[in-house]
């Protein structure tokens, strides 16, 4: 059985402003790529947060079946908040451990949703540090922000 691996990364032209997600999906048996598939998209008025959060969540929705899935992501709130922080706070009614409101809480609980369906094994590598696939899911990421960006 092939292996799923969906790279994640998320842009922002000014935080907040225009931005994209983008997700690399590759199936794999060992080190090759069995098949490939681009996600991307964006928003106007946003921030790399959510952007962030967006490709997360659009790799697992996008799967039409319950899969094991590892999602790398270059993210470290998304990486710790889907390893570490949303245990207490849903705990905690989904506020933060000062009682304050999760920030992108609406995001949050989609991620949640979204990765209960499948099996999912969260990595983090390092951005911009010449990791051939998650420099795919920036220019995913990017090309999925130029519609919204202004033209000058």
């Amino acid at each position: 059985m092939a292996d799923l691996i969906a790279y994640t990364d998320g842009a922002c032209s000014g935080n907040p402003g225009p931005g994209g997600w983008g997700v690399l999906m590759q199936a794999k048996d060992g080190d090759t790529v069995l098949k490939t598939r681009d996600l991307n998209g964006g928003a106007a008025g946003t921030t790399n947060n959510k952007m962030e959060l967006m490709a997360a969540i659009m790799a697992l929705e996008t799967l039409e079946r319950a899969s094991k899935i590892t999602i790398v992501t270059d993210s470290k709130y998304v990486m710790d908040g889907v390893t570490k922080w949303i245990f207490g706070w849903k705990k905690n009614g989904w506020k933060t451990a000062a009682k304050k409101p999760v920030k992108n809480v609406e995001l949050w609980q989609r991620l949640d949703a979204a990765q209960a369906r499948h099996q999912v094994t969260w990595e983090w590598v390092k951005g911009h540090a010449g990791h051939p696939e998650n420099e795919r899911a920036d220019e995913l990421a990017r090309e999925g922000m130029a519609p919204f960006k202004p033209t000058k």
